[in-house]
């Protein structure tokens, strides 16, 4: 797996980065085509392993379809009045793999430069995939909603270390997603050493912490800001159809 995407990745929105990487200065297309790699990478390798490639054959043709995407200009096809740019870049990959990959000339491991370093053991890139799902395109989506979701946890979490509160983060953390009605208030308290009505306002700062920081990256991912609460839900139903 490439490393995690960096926070800025979701303050920009990914239109901007698909503009950035269409123009500007090599510095710029550069580091926004990277952006989106990092961003993209794990749901479209995942996809790829779908379809029956062995992790590391995945891996050379995700990083061949990124490189060939800006290279060949489909960058500059990619319309936001359109729909989802994580769609555009899936019916790219499904065309890539039908027309442009010539397997009897196919690059040998370590025969392209990466256009950024993975850093993947075969174990790891295996373990992404050890059961094949019954709609690979329903699963890029869950892995796409995964990806959004491990960015926005951790943003809650160097939020807490930044003021010290680590500890307070590693023990509220489950409340995210237990019911509120089960929540042990007292137990929470004590272990937090605090009262238990502070412990309640901890638990709902939290929670409404995690709603704006979940909204502000999903809001990053689409191009008309109307669009937000749906691509929300979609997300929310991909994770909930795992």
């Amino acid at each position: 797996m490439p490393d995690p995407p960096p926070s800025h990745a979701f303050h920009t929105t990914h239109w901007s980065l698909v503009n950035a990487a269409c123009s500007g200065t090599p510095d710029a297309v550069a580091a926004s085509l990277e952006s989106l790699c990092r961003l993209y990478w794990p749901p479209l390798f995942s996809w790829v392993r779908q379809r029956g490639h062995s992790p590391h054959d995945a891996e050379d043709l995700t990083q061949e379809f990124f490189a060939r995407l800006l290279s060949r200009d489909w960058l500059l096809r990619a319309d936001p009045d359109r729909g989802r740019f994580r769609t555009f870049l899936l019916v790219a990959m499904k065309r890539f793999l039908a027309n442009q990959w010539d397997r009897s000339n196919s690059l040998k491991r370590g025969g392209r430069t990466p256009i950024f370093s993975l850093d993947a053991s075969p174990d790891s890139l295996t373990a992404l995939d050890p059961h094949p799902p019954a709609d690979p395109d329903r699963d890029f989506d869950r892995r796409w909603a995964l990806t959004v979701l491990s960015h926005v946890m951790n943003s809650l979490r160097l939020d807490h270390e930044a003021s010290q509160r680590s500890r307070e983060f590693e023990i509220l953390k489950p409340c995210l997603t237990a019911d509120r009605a089960h929540l042990d208030y007292a137990t929470l308290a004590a272990s937090l050493g605090i009262t238990e009505a502070s412990a309640r306002s901890a638990v709902h700062r939290l929670r409404k912490r995690f709603r704006d920081t979940f909204r502000s990256a999903v809001a990053a991912t689409v191009a008309n800001p109307d669009d937000t609460d749906a691509e929300m839900h979609a997300l929310i139903s991909a994770l909930a159809s795992a």
